[in-house]
């Protein structure tokens, strides 16, 4: 999965994009019900546990390009990170023991801040139609939209992109977590099994581990973006951050810990073993 051919090119591609649209349909409800949690207004407040596929059109039109994005840039930085480690060694002699998590540390922040580019729209009309702001994604969307009368063009840009420091900053340190877990646990299985491929079940069994351990850790970060983006005005992340401490203390940074490490275990094991399988199956590989 590191060469540099249109063909792999063209198999992040499509695999990024049939993962992201897998694991987003499949795991909708959680995520609806972690978003309700997380809201300002309560979670009976902002729909309980009714109407969980709210929103669900914003998931469908953002999964596959924001996935795609991702996958490509994540696999071509990878692999010329790891090209210019290679050529190092054999002109240099050196080698870094820490160099390979390095490159997958810097290669899914990169692949981040490329998805969010396709991501945050989606997740701030998704976010807004979920926790019963409005009765669906494209009612999100046109309430947003109808505001260049009164606040123009950029403005209606800035609201879409509403979230967006903070969903990298959850993002990145999430990516940080996860794909170097994945990938050191791919890499332990190759040396312990001799095989030059991994399956996709293996692929998911990892990819659930390092999802549940990322998602642990960043809740708080999560928090604070969901907030941020279902508020009804425009807030800063610093006051934000001192509002919700002083209205509900420090715990109020973990709600929805349980939905949210669950869903994304769950969807750790479908986005990265789907990937997994997509992958091997377009490159004449073993699949499962």
């Amino acid at each position: 999965m590191s060469s540099q051919t249109p063909w792999s090119f063209s198999t992040a591609l499509l695999s990024g994009a049939l993962a992201g649209t897998t694991v987003d349909l499949s795991l909708y409800p959680l995520d609806t019900l972690k978003t309700r949690l997380q809201s300002s207004s309560g979670f009976l407040a902002s729909g309980g546990f009714s109407g969980i596929y709210r929103g669900v059109g914003s998931a469908i039109v953002g999964s596959a390009p924001g996935a795609a994005l991702f996958f490509c840039t994540y696999e071509y930085s990878k692999s010329f990170l790891s090209a210019r480690r290679h050529a190092k060694q054999v002109t240099e002699g050196q080698t870094g023991e820490w160099a390979a998590p390095i490159e997958h540390m810097l290669a899914a922040s990169l692949g981040e801040v490329a998805a969010c580019a396709v991501r945050v729209p989606t997740e701030v009309v998704k976010q807004r139609a979920q926790a019963g702001q409005h009765p669906s994604s494209l009612f999100a969307l046109q309430a947003i939209l109808s505001q260049h009368r009164t606040i123009g063009l950029s403005g209606v840009w800035m609201e879409l992109y509403r979230g967006w420091s903070v969903t990298i900053m959850r993002e990145v340190p999430f990516t940080v977590i996860q794909f170097p877990l994945w990938e050191s646990m791919k890499e332990y299985r190759r040396r312990k099994s001799g095989r030059v491929s991994i399956s996709a079940l293996e692929s998911a069994l990892f990819g659930s581990a390092a999802g549940a351990i990322a998602a642990g850790i960043t809740t708080p970060l999560d928090v604070l973006k969901t907030r941020m983006m279902l508020a009804k005005e425009k807030t800063a992340m610093v006051p934000l951050l001192r509002q919700i401490l002083n209205d509900s203390g420090p715990r109020a940074f973990f709600a929805g810990i349980g939905p949210r490490v669950l869903w994304i275990s769950a969807g750790g094991a479908i986005f990265l073993g789907s990937y997994q399988w997509a992958y091997n199956s377009l490159s004449g590989e073993r699949g499962f």
